[in-house]
């Protein structure tokens, strides 16, 4: 590994104790919103489901290993019918938060990358989240059935291409400037609001980072910083306009948290080549699914852009 720039130590203890707080601030405004969902509800509304809690822990388990975790799970609500699809991209934010940041957390170290790259990306990413989950809890049910449909497809080809080992291979530089530091904090904005839609932003941050020269190296705390903050964020957007499952958000956070602790501490690496294989396939399953049921869901409603969200179509459409 390449030295650090001097500055990257400062910057990231500065990094780690305003992600402590966004994690404190955002455990207050979760706690807050599962109250105020068995107040509207009864008990059971707030009780996790052992499908629940199985799946936080495996699809966090292998987002710890580097899998990811969103399009997993998306897959995994649709076939099993665990989430109404209006309700799933606030599900995912809100589920996963303290997930992420347990891992950012364990696994953010001193790295070589400078630091006004980490902290410009890392704040375009979070602007792009409370954006992108201002406009995503407000949408129709068909609206976000096809922008997850389109984006689930687009994150197959991206898993595809690292594959097959066809994105860039990166370059020696740590850090980025002018041009290529205003394009890197426009597609990181970009990449933070199609957070909101349940689409994860590893491997696309991951290309991006390489395409423009860097280390690759320098993308893990570009990538980790930039979930970890952004997270919260829109996730507190989700949770105010009540627009999230709350059993299956408390499944998640139950499930994922021992698991983030025993694939960072005891499994630490596997190989891994299936696993994608197989996370491809399901995620274009789930991406063709989504679009059928958005177009069926125009044929039957094209006067309704605004159908009520207490019924969903099922995977298999």
């Amino acid at each position: 590994m390449l030295p650090p720039p001097p500055d990257i130590g400062s910057a990231k203890t500065v990094l780690l104790a305003a992600l402590a707080l966004f994690a404190a601030v955002y455990t207050a405004f979760f706690v807050r919103g599962m109250l105020r969902a068995r107040d509207a509800g009864s008990r059971s509304a707030t009780t996790p489901t052992g499908g629940g809690v199985l799946t936080g822990f495996i699809t966090n388990f292998f987002d710890t290993l580097g899998v990811g975790s969103f399009a997993s799970t998306t897959s995994i609500f649709r076939f099993w019918n665990m989430v109404p699809d209006e309700r799933i991209p606030g599900t995912l934010n809100v589920g996963h938060t303290l997930p992420a940041i347990v891992q950012s957390f364990i696994f953010t170290r001193i790295v070589p990358v400078e630091s006004r790259t980490l902290i410009f990306m890392i704040a375009a990413a979070i602007t792009g989240a409370w954006l992108g989950a201002g406009v995503v809890a407000s949408w129709p049910r068909r609206n976000i059935q096809l922008g997850m449909g389109l984006a689930l497809a687009g994150a197959a080809a991206l898993m595809m291409l690292n594959l097959f080992h066809l994105t860039p291979g990166g370059g020696d530089a740590l850090a980025l400037t002018g041009s290529r530091l205003a394009l890197a904090v426009g597609v990181n904005l970009v990449l933070g609001a199609l957070m909101t839609l349940g689409i994860g932003l590893y491997a696309p941050c991951m290309i991006l980072i390489s395409a423009l020269g860097m280390n690759p190296v320098a993308a893990f705390p570009i990538m980790m910083g930039s979930c970890a903050f952004l997270m919260p964020v829109a996730s507190i957007r989700f949770i105010r306009f009540r627009r999230f499952d709350p059993r299956a958000a408390v499944g998640l956070l139950i499930g994922g948290l021992p698991a983030v602790l025993i694939a960072a501490f005891v499994v630490k690496s596997l190989p891994l080549t299936a696993v994608r294989w197989l996370v491809v396939v399901v995620v274009l399953y789930t991406a063709v699914t989504l679009l059928r049921a958005a177009a069926v869901s125009a044929a039957r409603s094209p006067l309704l852009p605004h159908e009520p969200h207490r019924s969903r179509a099922g995977p298999g459409q």
